[in-house]
């Protein structure tokens, strides 16, 4: 009898190979993704001090009205995360996704941190 992988089971997967991810590259500093209903929130940390470097969340981030919904929300909160990383002389990152899918809004904070500079 096939037995089934549980929702849960996969997400823990996936969070281990984000794990493996980052501490292979712990000499970089971290954007750390997290995904509400309503908003999204990105921080870039180092892990080596422990400290959170930046953080903006689409609650904060002036995105103007955007009639696209919450993925161009997303999408403009990456690009302004990285603008203050460019300010704070951040340019290359490991992104970290925790246990969450890339795609959706998550995919679309990654690919405007991209556009606005960022590198992982």
């Amino acid at each position: 009898m096939k037995t089934k992988i549980k929702r849960k089971d996969k997400s823990l997967r996936r969070k281990s190979r984000v794990k493996y991810r980052i501490a292979m590259n712990r000499n970089l500093p971290a954007l750390c993704v997290y995904r509400s209903n309503r908003h999204i929130y990105g921080q870039i940390v180092d892990y080596n001090t422990g400290r959170t470097l930046l953080g903006i969340s689409s609650k904060n981030a002036d995105t103007g009205n955007s009639k696209k919904g919450k993925i161009d929300t997303s999408f403009k909160t990456g690009e302004l995360l990285a603008q203050k990383a460019k300010k704070k002389n951040i340019s290359k990152v490991v992104f970290n996704r925790s246990s969450y899918k890339y795609h959706g809004r998550v995919k679309a904070l990654a690919e405007g941190a991209r556009k606005g500079g960022l590198k992982f």
